[in-house]
């Protein structure tokens, strides 16, 4: 939604960089589009596809998987460094590992892979110098905010998938065997975890607000927009408490929209 106000030529690259992303997570997870996570296995396997097909897209820009050759544009067009392509692909490999986080900094790491270089990878979309560490900064916190609010609303979805990212350190203060991570007398000890995690999200989306004045309106606007959609997500999963363990956490077409238009007038005030 948010990127449909780009400027087209930053909405087309933004899709083709999504489309990679988006093709590597569903190989990793077994998902089609991002959904029916299912366990796999072989996750070396994939991972080894995901390699050797983003090596052939960037050397020959022709894997033989148009999602794949997306990459191979738009890393050329806006000279994406080699360095965030494999900081990505890094996340994946953890999760072929069957890794999980010990502490809160582990999990920071781990966001950084997954989302917070996608973000960074999007600010040089959107036009910004990669000698401009500040903005992609901020970017990258932008992607961190983005993951924590996905750890939070998928609890229950990556732990019946063999999956959990609560840090570890997290789940013994707690005192939660994250072996019986969904057990009923859990659901209860689970819910300031998820705000926890919630409030991460929140302090990574008011930093990312932040690198908004430097980008141009378009893309600001865009930003702004998807900061507080998704910024919805993890303000909604804490509202719902337990339920958010039942049920997955979403935003409404309407939701969206007042957001598109409120990021509207936030740009400007920007300018």
């Amino acid at each position: 939604m948010a990127s449909k106000v780009f400027d087209r030529q930053t909405r087309e690259r933004a899709w083709l960089l999504y489309a990679w992303c988006r093709a590597c997570d569903d190989l990793a997870d077994g998902q089609a589009l991002g959904y029916d996570m299912r366990a796999v296995d072989d996750p070396r396997a994939r991972l080894g596809e995901i390699r050797r097909k983003t090596e052939a897209a960037l050397a020959r820009g022709n894997s033989g998987d148009p999602n794949f050759d997306a990459l191979g544009v738009v890393a050329k067009e806006c000279a994406i460094p080699r360095r965030y392509i494999e900081d990505h692909i890094a996340g994946f490999t953890l999760d072929a590992e069957g890794w999980a986080p010990q502490s809160e900094d582990d999990l920071i790491g781990y966001c950084h892979h997954v989302a917070g270089v996608v973000g960074m990878m999007m600010a040089l979309v959107m036009g910004v110098a990669s000698e401009d560490e500040p903005t992609l900064d901020r970017a990258r916190d932008l992607g961190l905010a983005f993951q924590f609010a996905n750890i939070a609303r998928d609890i229950a979805e990556d732990a019946a998938n063999g999956r959990c990212y609560l840090p570890r350190d997290w789940l013994s203060e707690a005192e939660i065997d994250p072996g019986a991570l969904m057990a009923p007398e859990n659901r209860r000890r689970l819910v300031p975890l998820i705000a926890r995690l919630c409030d991460r999200a929140g302090k990574y989306e008011t930093s990312a607000r932040k690198g908004a004045a430097a980008l141009p309106f378009r893309a600001a606007w865009a930003v702004l927009a998807a900061a507080g959609i998704y910024g919805d997500i993890a303000r909604k999963v804490v509202a719902s408490g337990e339920a958010a363990l039942v049920r997955r956490v979403s935003t409404t077409r309407g939701e969206k929209l007042r957001w598109l238009s409120k990021a509207f007038a936030q740009a400007r005030a920007l300018r």
